[in-house]
């Protein structure tokens, strides 16, 4: 009993180093943004001398935050909806569906994962050009798509392929189209799996810079991302401005967390399961 509780407080020292060490940069930001300047430029690891929201405020107003966040959400939201209809009935198909080439497909699709980015940049860029994409929301939109598409279509041709195929037969000969199936049994069915996948594009879309910077050229049409970026620019004089910039576009992200958090766990459990 000794020997496991000396184990056990082994183990909480530098899990709680880990801890403190990952908190403490949200927290030294949120004391920053509610600091005026001369506090800041006075002692920079200093307490705030009072919760002031005035960095906040110029930050949403001022500095554009609030049409940055606007863009994000409105890109961010079309991106995820497609990349779930489009990533579930590929996976239906490719899991239940027996036509030449699907191993192909899924091979294909597999090797895209393994594909950076940077490889592509280029190519894109120019491709968008061609077809007028470029610097619209809809060129975004398209570029995460095909980007998280392949991930998508992964996770969920696994999860699909754990759902018994007698559940397919047995709907197909009471009448049911594939599309019927696939509305009636695959999605209910698959709603952990879709919920746990539409998460994780939402932060990688999110928090995405590169495709945003390399498809976005205007200013009125940047994301959230892009908009802290050029804050550092703009605010090299007044970092609690900044940082308060900075606190906006994480907010999002860690509500997300915060809010989904036990759900994540369950929807990776039940994936586990079906696997």
């Amino acid at each position: 009993m000794r020997s496991a509780r000396r184990t056990g407080w082994l183990l909480a020292i530098p899990m709680a180093a880990l801890a403190v060490a990952t908190i403490y940069p949200l927290v030294f930001t949120a004391n920053v943004a509610m600091k005026t300047r001369r506090e800041y430029v006075l002692d920079r690891f200093a307490l705030a001398e009072s919760i002031r929201w005035d960095s906040f405020v110029a930050a949403w107003t001022t500095a554009g935050m609030a049409r940055y966040f606007v863009n994000s959400v409105v890109v961010v939201s079309i991106a995820v909806a497609l990349l779930l209809l489009l990533g579930s009935m590929a996976g239906f198909a490719l899991s239940h569906l027996r036509f030449r080439g699907s191993r192909v497909l899924f091979l294909g699709f597999l090797a895209a994962l393994f594909v950076p980015f940077q490889v592509i940049m280029v190519p894109l860029a120019r491709t968008m050009a061609d077809v007028g994409l470029l610097d619209t929301y809809a060129g975004l939109i398209l570029a995460y798509v095909a980007q998280f598409l392949p991930f998508t279509i992964y996770l969920m041709t696994s999860y699909f392929s754990g759902i018994p195929r007698e559940l397919v037969d047995a709907a197909r000969v009471d009448g049911n189209t594939f599309y019927g199936v696939y509305r009636r049994i695959m999605l209910p069915l698959g709603k952990p799996a879709l919920l746990s996948v539409g998460i994780l594009n939402a932060l990688f879309c999110w928090n995405d810079v590169l495709i945003a910077l390399l498809v976005m050229r205007s200013a009125d049409q940047r994301t959230l991302m892009i908009g802290v970026t050029t804050l550092r620019g703009q605010y090299s004089d007044n970092i609690p401005t900044f940082a308060a910039g900075v606190l906006i576009a994480a907010v999002p992200v860690l509500a997300i967390y915060l809010f989904f958090q036990r759900r994540i766990v369950d929807a990776i459990t039940a994936g586990a399961t079906k696997g």
